[in-house]
């Protein structure tokens, strides 16, 4: 894994010419750097967006595809939920909604009063506990909004009547309540990118035009515009501005998504860590969003972050590689004025528990919100089970901190004795790791808690752990399931390539597969499955050799021959 009654309703126009007149409508990326910014007004919008910060998505409720909210599998959303959801420290909330679905025939797309009501429920509650409240147009921007350049007439109609009707249902709330536009556009049978970034323009505008003309609070409502797929890229961004300067408007906001350099994101081409290349893909979005929008006074919300592997299954990105991207992304964009709205779709926050699933993850993200966290170069040292352990070294990522203590469970470890600190060095002793290990049990045997100055403690398991051993196995092309006594290691990538050192499997462009989508370890049942998805990428009547990556730095190969729909797989 993302405008209201009574407007001026223009005359409609064959689709040709209301493309022509839009374009000509959009001023160049030029003329928008020329206009003037940073007025009062705008500067207040910065401020109730500042206030935001943080901010957490209501996914997979009511963009929920089905009878109701818990069609995706999601309870009833409750008060209670809300008021356990404020203690998190949360300050807003983005509602996805899905209207399409609720909706009657044209011309008037009547919206379920019963569903509309619920949906002003939530808000209100939202809005009684004190969080600022987005809500939007979701599910609908990948149903029937894509079509808009062979159906223009039509979703344009539809997509004014509906925001119409939510305008006017919502006219009256405070401005703690914001409204979105639409949820990563994208357009179907387009031409190109000119005419991406008119239908952009255009639903934008819209948007806009609508929702003001239903006065009251809406006059000046803050209203969020996203980018072309809320990509934060240059060329989409200059189509906003752009947008933006032709309305004149303080009170609007701009949204992106960010989930990560792709790669990385889904532990893909050998990206398993947050190594140098995609902490700079960061730092270089946010940069790109301050400069084009906070520095001109226009204020700007992440309205989704976090890591598309997060869906994949467990294990995509490994724990610590994803603690120190959450830390450093909530630092860069404190440093550049962005204000993020984490995308959890009941999985991160439980919500029949009212608990997080993973208590580490939610204190990072917390803790980012204030400050800096100190880190390190992982959070596993491997031991070899029988052997006389060595020094172990790791490298510190201080942020600024210093570190002060390391314990295991209540016990302070001694420094100068357990462990030493040599600049951003920290060696933990042998005798200290042959302790921690006596046990020889596979798997962590204790965990270490680097406590810093400020922040979160440092989290690193003392492992255990025997090379792990492949097992040759048969199957076919829907499922090959490779026995692994992994032996206490982890699985960090596979690498499939042909005789000829080509890339094999999915994604041809590179040698190493995408984690828990081209293959799956399973740790407690002693398995590697190759799906279908890999299989489709594999050329009939060949050799395939796997090299499989261990996080402790075991390396294993392994030898596929297809033969049709039958699969051998012979471990060296």
């Amino acid at each position: 894994m993302p405008s209201s009654t009574g407007f001026t309703r223009r005359q409609v126009m064959t689709t040709s010419a209301a493309l022509a007149v839009t374009a000509l409508s959009i001023p160049t990326a030029a003329q928008a750097a020329a206009q003037p910014t940073g007025s009062a007004a705008s500067a207040s919008a910065l401020d109730v967006v500042a206030h935001m910060q943080p901010g957490w998505n209501l996914g997979n409720s009511f963009e929920a595809i089905g009878a109701d909210e818990t069609a995706w599998g999601n309870p009833r959303v409750t008060r209670a939920f809300f008021r356990r959801l404020k203690a998190q420290g949360f300050r807003s909330i983005r509602i996805p909604v899905t209207w399409g679905q609720h909706e009657g025939p044209a011309p008037t797309y009547t919206l379920d009063p019963v569903f509309l009501a619920r949906i002003k429920q939530v808000v209100d509650w939202a809005l009684a506990d004190g969080f600022h409240v987005l809500i939007n147009m979701h599910g609908d921007a990948w149903q029937w909004v894509p079509n808009m350049p062979t159906r223009h007439d039509a979703v344009l109609a539809q997509y004014t009547a509906t925001w119409q009707q939510i305008a006017a249902t919502f006219r009256d709330e405070p401005r703690r309540l914001l409204f979105e536009s639409i949820n990563e556009p994208f357009f179907t049978g387009s031409s190109g990118d000119e005419q991406n970034a008119v239908l952009m323009n255009e639903l934008n505008t819209t948007f806009h035009s609508v929702v003001r003309a239903t006065g009251g609070g809406n006059a000046d409502r803050l209203l969020v515009m996203p980018t072309l797929g809320d990509t934060p890229d240059q060329p989409k961004i200059d189509t906003l501005l752009a947008t933006f300067s032709a309305l004149g408007d303080p009170n609007l906001v701009a949204s992106i998504h960010y989930y990560s350099f792709w790669p990385f994101s889904v532990n893909l081409a050998g990206y398993t860590t947050f190594n140098a290349a995609t902490q700079q893909d960061l730092t270089d979005t946010f940069d790109l969003l301050h400069r084009s929008f906070v520095a001109k006074g226009i204020p700007v919300i992440v309205g989704e972050y976090g890591l598309l592997g997060w869906d994949s299954g467990p294990g995509t990105v490994e724990q610590g590689e994803t603690l120190k991207y959450l830390e450093y992304l909530g630092h860069y964009a404190r440093y550049r004025g962005l204000t993020t709205m984490l995308w959890d779709n009941g999985s991160r926050f439980n919500r029949r528990t009212l608990q997080w699933n993973d208590p580490s993850l939610y204190a990072q993200i917390r803790s980012s919100w204030t400050g800096r966290s100190g880190t390190a170069s992982t959070d596993q040292l491997f031991v070899p089970k029988g052997k006389t352990p060595t020094d172990a070294t790791i490298t510190l990522n201080l942020n600024g901190t210093r570190l002060l203590r390391i314990d295991v469970g209540t016990r302070p470890l001694i420094r100068g004795v357990d462990y030493t600190v040599r600049g951003d060095t920290l060696t933990i002793a042998a005798a200290t790791l042959g302790r921690l290990t006596a046990s020889q049990e596979y798997g962590t045997n204790a965990v270490l808690s680097l406590r810093f100055t400020k922040g979160v403690p440092w989290a690193v398991n003392v492992i255990t752990y025997d090379k792990p051993v492949l097992t040759s196995a048969t199957g076919t092309t829907t499922s090959l399931v490779i026995p692994t006594a992994f032996n206490g290691d982890k699985l960090a990538t596979m690498e499939a390539v042909y005789a000829d050192g080509t890339a094999a499997g999915p994604q041809s462009w590179t040698t190493y597969k995408q984690f828990n989508v081209a293959f799956t370890p399973d740790y407690t049942a002693g398995t590697i499955t190759l799906p279908t998805a890999f299989f489709d990428g594999v050329t009939d009547d060949t050799t395939v050799t796997l090299t499989f990556h261990f996080w402790s730095g075991a390396i294993l190969t392994y030898t596929l021959t297809r033969s049709g729909t039958a699969v051998t797989g012979t471990s060296a």
